[in-house]
């Protein structure tokens, strides 16, 4: 593989054309590169899957210099997607860092070249320490893939920094073939889009699978009654302890959901002086059969429902249709973006 350009000199680069062309020709060819390692995996790959997966303790992944940058990539996509991993500074490591390695954990050692002199010193002690050690080189004669008990070797790879000298091409390489031990793993561990969203509570996808009961209310922050006491008895009984909510959730003899009470129920009331209604039972003025989702629903399709539908409250019943929990609308603004919750999702 080899990047060729008309010119890549200052004055070859003047025109904004001339510039976009050489940028496309950058990419293109780590592109290529891409091409070529992929034919070049093999069964040493197969067996630094195996090891890892097999691995009861931790992958620890070590490197110098862009090797470090990648493998703190590595280490990110690995523990977001099942396989449980962490980074090693190779200085640090010999200063007492070592201290992290388990005799269960399975080490990647990053080095292109695989003669960095942080890293051969290394060796030697994450032999006596880890239970394996996986090689990321580019040199199949190295130091490092002699002594590793799995190599997985890029082969010869040609950088397209113009000087033939920053890490590129090699470094996107060792990127690559990172995901694809993280992505093979994580198939193999059956690892779903609910165990991702498990690990990314914070990112905008990890609150979009998130299931609804991370965010509804529960226990003590619910307001269930029976459907045939009265709504004077409804409100002077009960008393919220926790976070209040603006829905008392009525429920039949078989605690099953049979209606929705709101504030603004109660008010509508006495703006229409039915002050009579307040003594009669609450199912003569509830909301029958209101709308609910079910548990393990996904959080995303709860604001689906109260956007489209411009409610406040959602009950979040359990397969028998008893009360479980209540979503509350309060409780997603700043969960989402505020273009996901906007004021149209309020009570009409």
């Amino acid at each position: 593989m080899h990047l060729t350009l008309h010119s890549t000199s200052p004055e070859g680069l003047q025109t904004d054309a001339a510039r976009l062309a050489y940028a496309r020709e950058i990419v293109r060819a780590e592109g290529d590169a891409l091409h070529l390692v992929a034919e070049r995996l093999g069964d040493s790959f197969l067996k630094a899957v195996d090891l890892i997966y097999g691995c009861s303790g931790r992958v620890g992944i070590t490197g110098t210099g862009k090797s470090a940058d990648v493998g703190q990539k590595i280490a990110g996509t690995l523990n977001s997607t099942g396989t449980r991993a962490y980074v090693l500074d190779a200085t640090r490591a010999v200063h007492g860092d070592l201290g992290m390695v388990h005799p269960n954990d399975v080490i990647l050692i990053l080095s292109h070249s695989g003669e960095s002199e942080e890293i051969v010193r290394l060796l030697g002690p994450l032999r006596s320490l880890a239970t394996a050690l996986i090689a990321l080189t580019g040199n199949a004669q190295s130091t490092l893939t002699r002594q590793a008990d799995v190599a997985l070797v890029l082969g010869p790879l040609e950088e397209v920094c113009p000087l033939g000298l920053a890490p590129s091409t090699s470094t996107t390489a060792m990127i690559a073939v990172g995901d694809a031990l993280a992505f093979v793993l994580s198939r193999m561990r059956d690892f779903s889009r609910e165990d991702f969203a498990r690990y990314h509570p914070a990112g905008n996808l990890g609150r979009k699978l998130l299931k609804v009961e991370a965010v509804m209310r529960q226990g003590n922050d619910l307001r269930i009654a029976s459907d045939q006491e009265t709504v004077r008895e409804v409100f002077a009984r009960i008393r919220k302890q926790g976070r209040r909510t603006g829905a008392v959730m009525l429920v039949d003899g078989s605690r099953r959901l049979r209606g929705l009470f709101t504030d603004s129920d109660l008010a509508r009331l006495f703006e229409e002086r039915r002050d009579a209604a307040l003594d009669r039972p609450i199912a003569e003025v509830m909301t029958r059969d209101p709308i609910t989702i079910s548990l393990g629903s996904r959080v995303a399709d709860a604001v689906e429902i109260l956007r489209r539908l411009k409610i406040s409250e959602l009950p979040v019943v359990d397969p028998a249709g008893r009360p479980a929990g209540l979503i509350d609308i309060t409780d997603l603004i700043g969960l989402f973006p505020a273009d996901e919750m906007t004021a149209e999702a309020q009570v009409a």
